[in-house]
């Protein structure tokens, strides 16, 4: 039979001499090529049939055989006798090489694969749906989940129904759920299985239900091939007498019995048997096999009826087993070993004889490569492993000789696996090619007994139609490669020649590293996320809340298709094959440690983290690869919240703490409060600090109602009262908000509580009463001495001071004279219950009172301090003309009256208060206010003072005349109406008007008068000179040659008077205390800090007493107030009673009370005066003031930035920003340039008092509102201005970037470089520039930089590039114009007569012409001399008369 098949098999012979002829390039005809493509392009060329006819066929024979013979006697004739011999030895192997290709070795591929094909297999993964599986020749397959056994699918089924029916019944006597096992239960990796091809699918078909999409390429390719693993199909054919011993084949465990398995064979006659004590293979540890599951059985005996068959489970007995013989060749299964006979080794592999009868092939991928050609020769017995069938006829089947899968084991290096030992991703520098397949790939070798396949894709990043054996891919060359991944049934390793995958960053998702900074190009945008690809195949996205630091409107704006994007690896699922990025600045930037598992989770731990969810009582945020945290609501600020989803949005991106873990939870706790940079240096542990300790420590942050400090050396955290350390140095709460700054050492502090929970004490300010007596033992009336230095308590205000409670039967009294050496920083009435030190300077000895003061120079003689407000102790101390301070005591009908010292009142008369008729002038006064005047008279004999508010002496009512008038004389004036020919000028202090005429304007001649008279408006004041008086006509002058210095001098001296200013005194401290105390008089429960904001400017409105009360409802305001509506008549919050001291009014009151009585029925009947119509002339004080004047003036932005301001002097910044952002609201939007002015308003509040964070946000916010140009450059500007250097250039190359096209932008930034004196780069922006601007903009960049040059820089190097242009450009006259305005500066009259010179030799118009001598005289008469002058005018009339001439 043997001899008969390879008769059969002869017609193939011819095909072959053919195609080797090809491939030594003898010719051949264009019948023989046909032939033999055709040959070629048959699928299966021994299987069948074929299209030609008997008689074709015949044909076609013969005509091969006539070529073969002529072409074989030709060369036999042509070769040389020497050759004869080595002819004679090649000819003796021909016929074994004529024996060898009678079967033709054939590679397994999809289109040589059928339905209906056994192939032995490798599982490579196990999905929860399917097993893919490796198989020979670098091919894939899959088993879907119901192809593994028949009795797993009808566990599958049996679940389902269960599941149907416990829906529909409740039945308790319901069976129990059986469980169904994982595929991960029924095999492992690694493993070998024998299947038969159910299905082939078409190339690029995904229409596969069993597996998910997936990025994986061997899963890809597994979609093509389907098997079936069922002992029905791959046991078919086998017949009851193969069943013998040693005969291996593939079973499913059909039940379980009480000694054993039954199996179920595939064959509906036999079943089989397997003993527990015969289980030595499972996937599981405890070898427990599941019902359905597959088993490799070898047979071991057949039961006498010859129904059983008993089998073993043993790898080692299956491995080794060799099949003898057959029944037929269906009995012939995959994974058998084999007794085989070589019949016949060619360059592609061998040719066996199996089992006596069969033939089959050895393809060199799967010849054992490390032994020797000379192990392999004809007529040799050897043991080969059945891969496949070819499913011809004969029957052929195509085996393996390499070790691994002789041995049904995975391939290994050593001790370590394939994978393991060739990590994907390892580039292998010099591999070496073996063998070449033109149109499939190349076989190199790694190294001994190990090789790769390339396939023809890869050999290089060019499309490469073919190999060629002369090509630079030729066998035996040596090329660099990158392993990409594994055949693991082949023991081959995949590789890749292209440069492009060598220099890859990544091949595979777990190269990735969670945390790394990549960078991508955007493949695509879409609503749900930004998808990136980073290398090759693999793609990462940007979810929508990670595009940026801030939630973006209109992500298409920023992110465009083909793009590069920098981004940060956020979340590696490497079993979903998917990588989250994250785009977020903050998180790019971040240098803080990243945390992505657990383990990184260190307690102290300071990194970024993205709120993920916020709840009511905590906040859910975010670490890299899904880790979270919980922040609570305590330790998310420092302050109160109300709301945390308004503090903290969802995607904000915050800098938190590890402040606490759980690891039996998986629980982290952070703060973000513990995070922020003052907690850095704090010390929890406040065990070294003990209540009563004496402690000192620097200011860290200034809050409401308290102070936060960093206590030194220990660095505990400690609170004090803002309320009690205002008392202690005598100011408002908001005087001292004012004037506290952040790193202000405070000392002397005693610790009253600690909180060890919290890890902070509470201090507060060490009382100095007890130290500060003089004398030892319990103070008294008796032992009191002046001078001596007492403690005491604030109890009460009255009308002559402050009441003070020493014990419990001693008081005193402290004067508003005696408070301070500085009235102007000072508090004239402290708050009630405060406690504070003074030295006794009065004993009443009968009331028990003392007479108390805190000015610094009574307390302490000894030391030497400058003294502004002196102590007036007797009227004598006075002295008219002398210029002193003192407190409004009341306000009366006819003036005020100011308290100078103790007992010691002046008076100030209404005509007294102002150098001008002022018709409400109560409303600038207000009692307790520090005023300034000058004394008038003193009276010792009736204890009267005078006062006066005025500046310098009275002026002169007299009117001037026009016989005062001198000729020469100077006069100052108004300007009253503007004509054609000159200015009507009034003179002051008369009621004459004269003639300047427009020629007196100016001393140059050829001024232009009607330029002269345009710089002057109706109502200007001005200093004249007087030329003329004649016939009642007055003429005047205003040039400069009629004046001298001095007549401006007496001028400013006359204005200024004295130098002085009377009336009240104007502090910001004190108006700002004042403001303060009015914003947060509710707030105060109960302080006294209103009463000592007395200093208040008088062009702000001064609430008088009944609004005064109304916006302060404090009950125990100790204020005096007086009531003016009903006659003179004082009120206060307690009755003066006949104890209080100084309660005796001074005659002059008491004369003005009673004559204020006897007009109180007719105060009645007026009519109060309507004040609201003044209303809008008043400056603002209050936010009810703003608020009014808002709404008539909504779209004002100097209204609402002042607002802003008078925030921003109440310490309100919040406030501040809250306004600004309601003004943006408000203003119509129309209104560009008002909204633009708030914004910029807000941008420099974010500079001064916000973070950059603040500053960076409302930037953005600005800059999508406005002009983004515009915003961007007043942004540098604003840093620049405020010395933020490398901010301010930061910004400048931000806006460079965006943009370039914009010269002023460059020149701007060319500007900003030359002010810090750094020429090198502002030289090196000018290049930069024109390679950004378009071509219409170089000549104004160019000189705009040689501008800088001149003004800021070197004055030649702009020479130089001025030169550039006028010679490339010489019609510009523009430019000639600015570059001799430019050398004008730098005083050169001679550079500047060159270029003039060079100017007119060019051809231009009369009227440019004129333009330019005009500027060169005026130049000439400026920095030259009359010859020049002369000279240019000569040349006018010399180029005048040429042009005129031609």
């Amino acid at each position: 039979m043997v001899a008969q098949k390879r008769t059969l098999e002869e017609s193939s012979i011819p095909h072959k001499s053919k195609k080797s002829k090809i491939a030594d390039g003898q010719p051949s005809n264009h019948s023989f090529t046909t032939s033999s493509l055709a040959t070629e392009e048959v699928d299966f060329p021994r299987g069948g049939g074929t299209s030609f006819t008997p008689v074709e066929v015949k044909a076609i024979r013969a005509e091969a055989a006539k070529e073969a013979n002529e072409e074989l006697f030709a060369d036999a004739e042509t070769q040389h006798k020497a050759t004869k011999k080595r002819k004679r030895k090649s000819d003796a192997k021909k016929p074994v090489e004529d024996k060898n290709d009678k079967i033709r070795i054939e590679h397994l591929n999809y289109k040589r694969m059928n339905v209906g094909m056994k192939i032995l297999g490798q599982i490579v993964s196990i999905q929860p749906l399917a097993l893919i599986v490796s198989l020979p020749n670098q091919l894939f397959a899959h088993v879907p989940l119901t192809n593994i056994s028949t009795q797993f699918t009808a566990l599958l089924e049996a679940e389902e129904s269960v599941e149907e029916l416990s829906e529909e019944e409740d039945d308790d006597e319901q069976k129990p759920k059986p469980r169904v096992p994982n595929l991960s239960d029924l095999f492992c990796e690694g493993q070998y299985i024998r299947g038969v091809v159910t299905a082939v699918y078409a190339h690029g078909s995904t229409d596969i239900s069993v597996i998910a999409k997936s990025r994986d390429e061997i899963v890809k390719s597994s979609r093509r091939v389907e098997l079936s693993l069922l002992p029905e199909r791959v046991n078919a054919g086998i017949q009851k007498a193969d069943l013998k011993t040693g005969f291996t084949l593939s079973t499913a465990v059909k039940s379980i019995e009480d000694h054993g398995y039954i199996l179920d064979l595939g064959m509906s006659d036999v079943s089989g048997f397997l003993s527990f004590k015969d289980i030595e293979q499972g996937p599981s540890v405890d070898n427990k096999l599941y019902r359905g599951q597959l088993l490799d059985v070898t047979v071991t005996e057949m039961s006498n009826n010859g129904r059983i068959c008993h089998v073993v489970a043993n790898q080692s007995t299956f491995s080794s087993s060799c099949l003898s013989e057959v029944t037929n060749a269906s009995s012939v299964l995959p994974g058998a070993l084999v007794q085989s006979l070589i019949t016949a080794v060619s360059s592609n592999g061998l040719n066996l004889q199996i089992l006596g009868f069969f033939d089959g092939t050895v393809d060199q991928v799967h010849l054992q490569h490390d032994v020797t050609e000379k192990v392999y020769k004809v007529g040799k017995k050897i043991k080969a492993r059945v891969l496949y069938d070819y499913s011809s006829s004969p029957p052929r089947f195509a085996l393996a000789l390499t070790q691994h899968i002789l041995a049904l084991k995975p391939r290994q290096e050593g001790e370590l696996k394939l994978q393991e030992a060739f990590p994907i991703g390892r580039i292998l520098d010099a591999v070496k090619v073996t063998q070449l397949e033109s149109e499939r790939g190349a076989i190199v070798e790694v190294q001994t007994g190990l090789e790769g396949f390339v396939h023809i894709s890869h050999i290089s990043d060019e499309h490469v139609p073919s190999l060629s054996s002369s090509g630079p891919w030729k066998i035996g060359t040596f090329h660099r490669a990158r392993v990409i991944g594994y055949f693991p049934f082949d023991g081959l390793l995949q590789l890749s020649f292209k440069p492009s995958v060598i220099k890859q960053k990544f091949l595979q998702i777990a190269d990735v590293e969670v945390g790394e900074v990549v960078k991508g190009t955007i493949k695509k945008l879409t609503e749900t996320g930004l998808f990136v690809s980073l290398s090759g195949n693999i793609d990462g996205v940007v979810w929508p809340n990670h595009y940026a630091d801030i939630t973006l409107k209109h992500p298409s704006k920023r992110f465009k298709v083909g793009a590069s994007i920098k981004c940060r690896v956020l979340v590696l699922d490497t079993e979903r094959k998917r990588i989250s990025l994250t785009a977020k600045k903050t998180l790019l930037e971040s240098s803080l440690p990243l945390v992505s598992v657990f383990e990184d989770a260190k307690v102290g731990l300071v990194t970024h983290a993205v709120v993920f969810k916020v709840y009511e009582k905590y906040i859910l945020v975010e670490f890299f690869n899904n880790l979270k945290a919980i922040v609570p609501i305590k330790e998310a600020s420092e302050i109160s919240l109300h709301k945390l989803a308004d503090a903290f949005p969802v995607g904000r991106v915050v800098q938190v703490r590890i402040i606490a873990t759980e690891p039996e939870h998986s629980r982290i706790i952070a703060s973000i409060r513990q995070a922020s940079a003052s907690f850095k240096t704090v010390v929890t542990d406040i065990s070294t600090v003990e209540i009563g300790n004496i402690v000192g420590g620097k200011v860290s942050e200034i809050h409401k109602d308290n102070v936060m400090l960093t206590l030194q050396p220990t660095q505990v955290r400690a609170l004090i009262s803002l309320k009690n350390l205002a008392n202690y140095r005598n100011l408002s709460v908001a005087q001292l908000r004012a004037s506290l700054k952040t790193g202000d050492s405070l000392e002397d502090l005693v610790v009253v509580t600690r909180n060890t929970e919290k890890g902070f004490v509470i201090v507060a300010s060490k009382p100095k009463v007890k130290a500060a007596q003089s004398l030892k033992g319990p103070l008294s009336i008796d032992t009191v001495t002046i001078g001596q230095l007492v403690g005491g308590r604030v109890t009460q205000h009255t009308r002559n001071g402050t009441l003070i409670k020493l014990n419990s039967h001693i008081g005193g009294i402290l004067h508003p004279t005696d408070t301070c050496d500085d009235y102007e920083s000072g508090v004239p009435f402290p708050s009630i219950d405060s406690l504070i030190k003074a030295t006794v300077i009065g004993i009443d000895q009968g009331r028990k009172q003392l007479s108390l003061s805190t000015r610094h120079s009574k307390m302490y003689p000894d030391q030497v301090k400058t003294i502004i407000d002196r102590d007036i102790c007797d009227i004598s101390d006075l002295h008219p003309g002398e210029t002193v301070r003192g407190f409004i005591k009341s306000v009366a009908e006819h003036g005020l009256f100011v308290t100078l010292g103790r007992n010691i009142d002046a008076r100030v008369q209404i005509r007294e208060l102002f150098d001008e008729y002022v018709k409400e002038w109560k409303d600038r006064f207000a009692v307790n206010q520090v005023v300034k005047g000058r004394i008038l008279s003193v009276d010792p004999a009736t204890k009267k003072i005078e006062m006066s508010f005025r500046s310098g002496a009275r002026k002169d009512s007299s009117q001037l005349s026009i016989g005062d008038l001198q000729i020469g004389q100077k006069v100052e004036g108004v300007v009253k109406r503007i004509e054609d020919y000159g200015l009507f000028i009034q003179i002051e202090n008369s009621k004459l008007t004269g003639l300047c005429h427009k020629s007196q304007l100016s001393d140059n001649k050829d001024a232009d008068a009607a330029v002269a008279l345009r710089g002057f408006r109706e109502g200007d004041r001005v200093k004249a000179a007087i030329q003329k008086v004649e016939k009642n006509k007055i003429s005047l002058s205003l040039k400069p040659s009629n004046f001298v210095e001095e007549d401006f001098d007496n001028h400013d001296s006359a204005v200024n008077g004295d130098g002085e200013s009377f009336g009240v005194i104007e502090d910001d401290v004190v108006q700002d205390a004042q403001r303060d105390d009015i914003g947060e008089s509710e707030d105060s429960e109960g302080d006294s800090d209103d009463t000592m904001a007395v200093d208040i400017n008088p062009d702000v409105q001064v609430f008088k007493s009944a609004d005064f009360k109304q916006s302060n409802p404090s009950p125990t305001l100790p204020v005096p107030s007086l009531e003016l509506v009903n006659g003179f008549q004082w009120s206060s919050t307690q009755p003066p009673t006949e104890d209080e001291p100084g309660s005796d009014m001074s005659s002059d009151e008491s004369d003005l009370e009673v004559s204020l009585s006897k007009k109180k029925r007719r105060k009645r009947k007026e009519i109060e005066h309507d004040l609201t119509a003044d209303m809008h002339t008043k400056t603002p004080e209050s936010n009810a003031d703003f608020e009014r004047i808002l709404l008539g003036s909504p779209n004002s932005s100097f209204l609402w930035i002042q607002y802003m301001s008078f925030q921003l002097q109440l310490s309100e910044v919040d406030k501040a920003r809250e306004i600004a952002r309601r003004a943006i609201r408000t203003i119509n939007f129309r209104e560009e340039q008002e909204r633009l002015n708030v914004w910029i308003a807000l941008l420099n509040l974010e500079n001064v008092y916000g973070t950059d964070e603040t500053l960076e946000s409302t930037f953005k916010d600005a800059a999508k509102s406005n002009d983004s140009k515009t915003i961007h450059l007043r942004l540098a500007s604003i840093l620049d201005e405020a010395n933020k250097l490398e901010k301010a250039e930061e910004q400048f190359k931000r806006t460079c970037k965006k943009f370039g096209r914009s010269s002023k932008v460059w020149t701007l930034f060319g500007e900003h470089y030359l002010r810090r004196d750094n020429l090198e780069e502002a030289r090196k922006l000018l290049p930069r520039s024109l390679q950004s601007l378009d071509k219409r903009k170089h000549l104004k960049t160019i000189s705009k930089f040689a501008q800088l040059e001149y003004k800021q820089g070197e004055p030649e190097r702009g020479k130089t590039l001025f030169e550039g242009i006028v010679e490339s450009h010489s019609k510009r006259w523009d430019l000639w114009s600015v570059y001799m305005d430019m050398e004008a500066g730098q005083g050169d009259i001679q550079s500047l007569r060159n270029l003039f010179d060079r100017v007119f030799t060019l051809k231009m118009t009369s009227h440019k012409a004129k333009a330019f001598f005009k500027k060169w005289l005026e130049l000439e008469r400026k920095l030259g001399d009359e010859d020049g002058a002369q000279i240019v005018k000569q040349k006018a009339i010399e180029w005048t008369q040429r042009a005129n001439a031609s």
